[in-house]
């Protein structure tokens, strides 16, 4: 089968391999640190990439098809289609499951292999199909696979398949009616922290209780102790910023989507978050350096940044895929306008920088607007804090131009691999090495750095109103490439 350039995929069983290796690797750099962690290891926590989107055999444990990633936009065809047959059109779920029919979840992955795919279609019909995100594929293999694997999901990950009931934290019959899914295929859906399973036999750490399970962005909210009326955003391959709303879904009239915060156990309330997604962010520095080469390392780009003290009148829309939140304008395409005969490399760059900040600020605008005042807590000083994490918050001048768009302070931890220290918090929650107590208590707080504003108000809303005209010019742009 030719696959478009838009398509992207993942070979599940390389993900497997490279699990493996991680996993030995993690333990011989503790061990070259003196560290004897296999002796006193408790539990493994596990986080992922959400959405994208596994089928394979129950019998034989092989993939059916390769992983369809979260970004991937094949299934536009198939979201017009149900837009147009089914009465809710686009929000025709919003309500079970609080999520827009989008190529973005996994359902419409789904529903794409099971119509495209023989090997998918005969193993669903033969009740050999097994369909899971990746930490459903993950679970299964590590807890025997074939040989009695576990066939579970956390709701978190559950959440972002769109057949979830985001209430009863089950699968929804009528969704699954109207899709034509069967329930047989799917995963039991657990929380986020309780003993999953066992490490079985040809991976390392044999015999050590998976404890913990959450979605990469749940993780992340985790790891910063993010509890009711806190946000964060972390900053990646895309971006997702994620508002806690205690224990009640918040239903968003701005664009952004319901899900799951986290469920800290079985009987434990659940939180619930307002999110907003946005497809690409660091992904913008990665086409920079490698279609471009403009730079050589993604580090670099702060440097080039900095040589100009502003983008020129430069805006850059990277809608290389479409928008996710607020917008969810599948039919945008990336732009890069207000070009002069003056505009050099060092403008570009910082387009690009500040593209992910405004990114971010639409997202948080539609939280604001969706939550209230009454929704957010603010700092002893009245201000909202963000509180960020991932890859590119090491890039100080991408934190500064965060907190001047945002007009708030831009909060940035001493780790910032938050996402694996949530991870770590759920498994040992569950097993017992500490209290949700002593988690939500700062039982690993560090030193933070803060970037506060220093744009003036005018100045912010003018860039503010230069964005939304260029995001504008970037829609319906989709059939330039026919």
């Amino acid at each position: 089968m030719d696959k478009p350039i838009r398509w992207v995929e993942h070979d599940p069983m390389e993900i497997i391999e490279t699990v493996k290796v991680c996993m030995k690797e993690a333990v011989d750099k503790a061990k070259d640190r003196k560290c004897n962690v296999v002796a006193g290891l408790k539990a493994i926590g596990i986080t992922n990439q959400r959405e994208t989107t596994v089928m394979w055999s129950r019998s034989t444990g092989l993939p059916l098809y390769n992983a369809i990633v979260w970004m991937d936009v094949r299934t536009s065809p198939v979201c017009r289609r149900l837009e147009s047959e089914l009465s809710g059109g686009r929000t025709h779920f919003v309500e079970t499951c609080g999520l827009p029919i989008s190529t973005y979840f996994s359902a419409l992955k789904l529903l794409w292999l099971m119509e495209n795919v023989d090997a998918v279609k005969d193993a669903v019909r033969t009740g050999d199909a097994l369909f899971g995100t990746i930490d459903t594929w993950l679970i299964w293999n590590l807890t025997g696979g074939v040989a009695g694997g576990q066939h579970v999901t956390d709701c978190s990950n559950a959440s972002r398949t769109m057949l979830m009931n985001l209430k009863t934290l089950d699968w929804d019959k009528p969704t699954l009616d109207a899709l034509g899914i069967s329930a047989a295929i799917l995963p039991k859906i657990i929380s986020n922290s309780e003993k999953i399973g066992v490490v079985v036999n040809g991976f390392p750490l044999a015999g050590v209780p998976i404890s913990g399970c959450l979605g990469d962005q749940h993780a992340a909210m985790l790891g910063q102790l993010c509890q009711k009326g806190e946000a964060k955003s972390t900053y990646g391959t895309g971006a997702f910023i994620l508002l806690n709303t205690g224990e009640e879904p918040t239903e968003s009239s701005h664009g952004l989507l319901s899900t799951i915060a986290y469920k800290l156990g079985p009987t434990a309330p659940t939180n619930y978050a307002l999110e907003g997604s946005i497809a690409i962010a660091g992904a913008a520095v990665q086409w920079l350096r490698d279609s471009l080469g403009i730079i050589q390392t993604a580090a670099e780009i702060e440097k080039l940044a900095e040589t100009v003290p502003d983008s020129g009148g430069i805006y850059f829309v990277p809608a290389f895929n479409g928008l996710f939140a607020p917008w969810w304008r599948d039919d945008a395409r990336g732009i890069c306008i207000g070009i002069t005969r003056f505009t050099n490399k060092g403008h570009i760059a910082r387009a690009v920088l500040e593209s992910m900040c405004f990114q971010v600020n639409d997202v948080l605008s539609s939280m604001h607007k969706d939550a209230g005042d009454a929704g957010e807590v603010k700092s002893a000083e009245g201000e909202f804090l963000l509180r960020v994490d991932g890859g590119a918050t090491v890039n100080n001048l991408l934190m500064q131009i965060q907190a001047d768009l945002l007009g708030s302070p831009v909060v940035r931890p001493a780790d910032i691999e938050t996402t694996a220290l949530g991870a770590a918090y759920a498994a040992g929650l569950a097993a017992g090495v500490w209290t949700k107590e002593q988690v939500f208590a700062g039982l690993h707080k560090e030193n933070t750095t803060v970037f506060r504003p220093k744009l003036d108000e005018a100045h912010r809303k003018k860039r503010a109103d230069s964005w939304y005209k260029a995001v504008s010019r970037s829609f319906d742009l989709a059939d330039l490439s026919l």
